[in-house]
């Protein structure tokens, strides 16, 4: 994001309507840039701008590659891995100077983990399962690519993992079987991940899986090319993609390409988009975990293309910004007026209890929704309450209660903290930090909350309505489920205030089941292909968050297809 950036052009930005319409620009670098892509309304928007103008003369440096990856993340690694073992001419450049963080979870479909664990994912109601979550703004044809492929991406991935001394963890626990939302929903059983088996050699034993799969591809002649940072793509006069230019420590870089992979990631670090496309989450986000370079790079150059964008945007979110009492969500304005956007608490990191379905008030001390769902349900119930955050609090129960909730993916790490560090030592550093309040009575709680007056008195009818409630054994009011209500009756009693923390997008450009990219007619871009955060037609408002691991699942499986069917090795 640029240094010019103010308080006046960021809230612009913000109100700018998203673009769905394009123009695709023409010609080679040094050819006139064609008009910047509009909206239904007629105007660009001002997140998206127009692709720069670049003269021939200011390129320092040509390349020629029969395929292009832009970006080394969890798509674009393994996307090189397997041009590699096809024998593809191939480059892979990444905007940064180090690969992208692993995501280390990902789901795989009907895997043989799966069954040796006696589970089966049902496809079809999956699939629906995911079209009835997104309300059919999604493609089903594309998810079905995730759901028939992603075993094979999977025996890949494990192949290459093996190699060098890890074995899969296959995680078959459906907890009830239904989701544990008041109604039945779907739990299939896709997340794995990897740990070191007793055999694997030192060398390897820290490395993620990115890392792995750059030492994989190193060893067969390929490197990444770091610092390459996309300006935009290279269209010949049909508006097939040829290729595109890069800004690097050396000047501008044009690699031409029979074909263009974008793996660019979303834009959860553009503040201009994501107000613009997603203002949801500047009322309920108090923390980020997306990584710096994902700033939708990949999504405007693929729109100066003429590529079509998701109209829905996407974010996934996790319940877990812990902040300290009367901090509100949103970008701070002091940070807005200096030109660099950021959330209210940046780096507190993420508190995993905060997925807990512990009894959640608002600022005002009143019980406003469901708590039994986790990840972004918390936060978007919370972006219409006072300040765009709430309040969860338990007792001293806290570990038979967790245990009980038996809540599923990444939400259970709380039950396995507790039971390895015990729940002291969970939630002595939040208390030491001023965070997480710690009382011996219901009204210091209160207080510590900066809870007072009429908010107060809420706050303790809240609780106490609440007790009535886990008495009676049944929700009248909202609807949990019985096994998920807990009592607040026994000292110390313990409080936190959270927000969201965004850890991506996953709106993008629209893609057909070859993971070609559409332009705004719903014609293939020929020589564009787009996998990951960069890409849509799978999301839409939010993540359906029982098919844990589902978002880093699709992006391996498409990035690899996507070789695959430019190499002509798809069946």
């Amino acid at each position: 994001m640029g240094t010019e950036l103010t308080r006046r052009n960021f809230l612009t930005g913000a109100v700018a309507a998203a673009g769905v319409v394009g123009c695709a620009p023409k010609g080679t670098a040094s050819a006139p840039v064609a008009d910047a892509p509009k909206t239904l309304v007629g105007q660009t928007p001002a997140w998206l701008g127009e692709a720069p103008e670049i003269a021939e003369s200011d390129i320092v440096k040509t390349e020629e590659t029969g395929l292009l990856i832009v970006g080394a993340g969890n798509g674009g690694i393994v996307a090189a891995a397997t041009a590699s073992d096809l024998g593809l001419d191939f480059i892979i450049v990444e905007k940064t100077g180090a690969l992208a963080v692993t995501r280390g979870w990902y789901g795989a479909v009907n895997i043989p983990e799966c069954a040796a664990a006696g589970k089966e994912v049902d496809t079809i109601r999956l699939n629906n399962t995911i079209r009835q979550s997104y309300c059919g703004k999604n493609d089903m044809r594309v998810v079905k690519v995730w759901i028939d492929e992603s075993a094979e991406m999977h025996e890949y991935v494990k192949s290459i993992m093996e190699s060098y001394g890890y074995a899969v963890n296959f995680d078959s626990d459906q907890g009830h079987g239904h989701g544990g939302v008041g109604i039945d929903m779907y739990v299939p059983p896709i997340q794995v991940n990897y740990m070191a088996r007793e055999d694997c050699p030192e060398e390897n034993k820290e490395l993620d899986r990115n890392h792995i799969f750059e030492d994989y591809i190193n060893k067969a002649g390929h490197e990444v090319v770091y610092n390459y940072d996309l300006a935009k793509l290279v269209q010949d006069d049909s508006g097939a993609v040829t290729g595109a230019i890069f800004d690097t420590p050396d000047g501008y870089v044009q690699v031409n390409a029979k074909n263009v992979l974008l793996t660019t990631g979303g834009y959860a670090s553009n503040p201009d988009m994501l107000s613009s496309l997603n203002p949801l989450m500047t009322h309920c986000l108090t923390a980020s975990d997306a990584l710096p370079g994902n700033t939708g790079m990949g999504i405007k150059a693929g729109m100066w293309a003429g590529a079509m964008r998701d109209a829905e945007p996407m974010a996934m979110v996790f319940d877990r910004g812990a902040v300290v009492p009367g901090t509100k969500a949103g970008y701070t304005p002091e940070s807005i007026e200096a030109g660099e956007p950021s959330f209210t608490s940046p780096s507190n990191g993420q508190f995993n209890p905060g997925s807990q379905p512990f009894l959640k008030v608002n600022t005002h001390g009143e019980r406003f929704f469901n708590e039994d769902a986790n990840y972004d349900w918390a936060p978007h119930a919370a972006a219409c309450q006072p300040g765009g955050v709430y309040i969860e609090v338990w007792d001293a129960n806290f570990a038979e209660d967790v245990e009980r909730f038996h809540s599923l993916g990444c939400a259970g790490l709380t039950r396995l903290i507790v039971g390895m560090a015990g729940m002291d030592a969970m939630l002595q550093e939040w208390i030491d930090k001023g965070v997480v309040i710690k009382a011996d009575t219901l009204e210091e709680l209160a207080d510590g909350l900066l809870l007072e007056g009429e908010y107060k008195e809420n706050f303790l009818a809240s609780v106490e309505r609440y007790n009535e409630l886990y008495d009676m054994g049944e929700d009248v009011d909202f609807g949990k489920e019985a096994y998920m209500l807990s009592s607040i009756r026994k000292a110390p009693y313990y409080g936190v205030t959270l927000g969201g923390i965004i850890l991506s997008t996953g709106d993008g450009l629209r893609i057909n089941t070859d993971m070609q990219v559409y332009n705004t007619d719903g014609q293939v871009i020929p020589g564009l292909y787009a996998a990951g955060d960069c890409s849509g037609s799978i999301f839409a408002d939010g993540y359906y968050n029982l098919t844990h691991g589902m978002a880093c699942g699709r992006t391996l499986t498409f990035a690899r297809h996507a070789v695959r069917h430019i190499a002509g090795d798809l069946d």
